[in-house]
């Protein structure tokens, strides 16, 4: 057994990757009062407080560190496709975020509904729109990761709509709640450890 030690102030994950190596078989798409709204150009400002609701209950934090330069580069390039999740009084209350920027691939690098929207049914709804987009012609593999920080019912639901684990990875990076990038009591789930003592 190989233990790694995890610096002070540091958050760990297992990481997992998935691929799709053929498009679903046709389905129905499950009855929903949402919408996907297709934000071209993407506004960072709206972008970013869409991130933090959406992603702090997990520790989504990547996009919050990035200056204005970094985050345009990305969500604004041309093969980022970014669409908001909308309720019916067109209240963002989602996202999507696509990335095709690798030729005959498409990354589904973010996906995700507010969290008093868990358990409903909207999951499956938006990934069946996710994979409807993704498959663009010439696409022929799409891909996702998770990690044990996200929702922990996320990897089997993956895996429910047609991905395959395809490797797995250790990570560890600085906690965002302790560098003001995400407030303190975000994900009380995971514990905040900023000293450690020797044994």
């Amino acid at each position: 057994m190989n233990i790694t030690a995890i610096p002070p102030g540091h958050i760990a994950e297992i990481v997992t990757y998935l691929d799709m190596r053929e498009p679903p078989k046709p389905a129905p798409l499950p009855p929903s009062p949402l919408r996907l709204n297709h934000w071209r150009p993407v506004d960072l400002a709206k972008y970013r407080i869409l991130f933090e609701r959406v992603g702090a209950p997990w520790l989504w934090y990547s996009r919050l560190k990035m200056d204005d330069a970094a985050l345009d580069a990305i969500v604004n390039d041309a093969g980022i496709a970014f669409y908001a999740v909308e309720d019916r009084q067109g209240i963002e209350i989602g996202m999507l975020e696509l990335d095709f920027r690798v030729e005959g691939e498409c990354e589904i690098q973010f996906i995700g509904l507010v969290p008093e929207l868990a358990g409903k049914g909207h999951g499956r709804w938006l990934m069946m729109q996710a994979l409807a987009l993704a498959w663009r012609k010439h696409v022929e593999r799409v891909h996702l990761h998770t990690c044990t920080l996200d929702h922990p019912g996320a990897l089997g639901f993956y895996r429910k709509m047609g991905f395959t684990p395809r490797g797995r990875a250790f990570e560890t990076s600085p906690d965002p709640r302790l560098n003001g990038t995400l407030p303190r009591d975000c994900a009380p789930r995971v514990p905040i450890i900023e000293d450690t003592v020797a044994t």
